[in-house]
């Protein structure tokens, strides 16, 4: 299956934010959406999950419009994590991760057997197991962030859309979700994230699309695209490459 973007103009309804906008992922694939502060990132984002409309052009989810599926079976196929999300009731992480199976119940339906393995099966996916019954409300940003990603994952979809998804996480935590995201790839999930750091999508992205004043500057496999020339001009800012003597591989840190 394949979630494109075809001649897509992005924005709101006071303020136009991109336009001539292309962007296709399959199932299978990781692809890291990068660009600096303002440049339409999470913008493109909503539009391609139904969060916004879009100004001009098409969003297809398989053979068909997005908007032609419910928001249920939407949520079967895609499922979005954000960069923040400001929790208001004390709900328990468990309860949390389990409200990423109602897709496939109903939302005021009691939690079936199979519902609370797969929640128990992502809280220990992401090492959170031990905040279970601890309330959502009382945990640090970074565990909310992978309470969220186990919701996420608990949908059991086929795209998984995640805005900045280090954001909050400590060094370690971030290599974590960087494997999650490169496995998710692996077995065969869409996976579509932005990031402010050329090194993680280095390390996890198939591809990358580089976004700047909402216009594309380059698209294309990752090792080819993020070469130190076209990050400083994305940026706007000297860079350093570092390379690995023994793998070889480059990394990139503020000049």
């Amino acid at each position: 299956m394949i979630l494109s973007g075809q001649n897509l103009s992005i924005g709101y309804r006071d303020r136009l934010v991109g336009s001539g906008l292309d962007l296709k992922l399959s199932t299978g694939e990781v692809l890291a959406l990068l660009g600096p502060n303002g440049g339409g990132k999470t913008t493109l984002l909503k539009t391609l999950i139904g969060l916004l409309q879009p100004r001009s052009g098409e969003v297809r989810l398989g053979d068909r419009g997005l908007g032609s599926y419910s928001s249920r079976d939407r949520a079967r196929l895609i499922a979005y994590v954000p960069q923040s999300h400001a929790a208001t009731f004390a709900f328990t992480v468990e309860a949390v991760v389990l409200m990423g199976r109602t897709a496939h119940g109903g939302l005021f339906s009691r939690p079936t057997t199979r519902d609370r393995e797969i929640a128990a099966r992502m809280l220990e996916r992401f090492g959170i197991t031990h905040l279970a019954d601890r309330p959502y409300t009382m945990i640090s940003g970074g565990e909310r962030q992978l309470a969220l990603l186990a919701r996420a994952l608990a949908q059991e979809p086929q795209f998984i859309v995640l805005d900045e998804p280090t954001a909050s996480l400590d060094f370690g935590n971030q290599g974590r979700v960087m494997q999650e995201i490169r496995a998710l790839g692996a077995s065969g999930h869409g996976v579509l994230f932005t990031t402010h750091d050329p090194n993680h999508a280095m390390r996890a992205a198939d591809r990358a699309f580089l976004l700047r004043g909402g216009a594309r500057i380059a698209e294309g496999d990752v090792r080819t695209v993020l070469n130190r020339a076209r990050l400083e001009a994305l940026y706007g800012a000297k860079l350093v490459a570092l390379q690995d003597r023994d793998s070889g591989d480059s990394a990139f840190l503020p000049g």
